[in-house]
């Protein structure tokens, strides 16, 4: 569950980069959050990680109200929140089980359990057979994939997803989707940031649009979806 209520985000003077924004997103949704740049998609992605604060207004995340959450939680809170960017972000000294691994090193899961949960993530992302590859041993496709295991491998409720295609080509981003289209089919709630309109309008999920800060528009599932 995500839920905003009266969020405002001023970085300075001026034009907040969000502005009373109020949003509810049930538990097991899949929703896109679009917009020109500018618009606040980024700056609402690092208040739902809290890598920033809201000016105003409070967030609430799997029941818990950020605003209370101390520093050192943090990382703890994080477990429960995956994350996928654009540029991958990819250890590229490291193979691709070491890059999953590390995301289960870093929150002390015991090595038996990390070698049970680690390949079957890939096995689920289809990279059960690239484990040992480096990350520019493998297309831009497969990185984005190894990227979604490591943000998947600590089961964690809510996947964030930043222009989770932005790098790919067609073929790779239509891959990408369906990829999480199936994660969010195993009750996992999806929020994905994107430019990419058509892959919006096809897959038919709920659409909110934001404009300078303000969600403009909020279409429901099923929803025909204009530019």
């Amino acid at each position: 569950m995500i839920k905003l209520e009266n969020v405002s985000k001023a970085y300075s003077a001026g034009i907040p980069a969000l502005n009373d924004v109020n949003l509810y997103i049930e538990p097991g949704e899949f929703v896109f959050v679009v917009g020109d740049s500018g618009s606040g998609k980024s700056t609402l992605i690092k208040l739902l990680l809290k890598e920033l604060e809201p000016t105003s207004g409070s967030i609430i995340i799997n029941n818990q109200k950020l605003g209370n959450i101390r520093h050192r939680d943090v990382p703890r809170f994080r477990r429960n929140v995956g994350v996928v960017f654009q540029d991958f972000r990819l250890l590229k000294d490291r193979n691709v089980y070491e890059n999953v691994a590390f995301a289960q090193r870093v929150v002390g899961t015991p090595v038996k359990k990390m070698r049970r949960k680690v390949p079957a993530v890939l096995s689920m992302v289809g990279l059960a057979a690239k484990y040992k590859s480096y990350p520019r041993e493998i297309s831009g496709g497969e990185q984005q994939r190894v990227a979604i295991a490591r943000a998947l491998v600590n089961e964690p409720k809510i996947l964030l997803a930043d222009e989770p295609t932005g790098n790919l080509d067609a073929h790779n981003a239509w891959e990408i989707m369906k990829l999480l289209d199936e994660i969010n089919q195993r009750g996992t709630t999806v929020l994905v940031v994107t430019h990419n309109l058509d892959i919006v309008k096809a897959m038919k999920k709920r659409v909110i649009t934001m404009k300078k800060g303000v969600v403009v528009e909020d279409e429901q599932a099923g929803d025909s979806y204009e530019d």
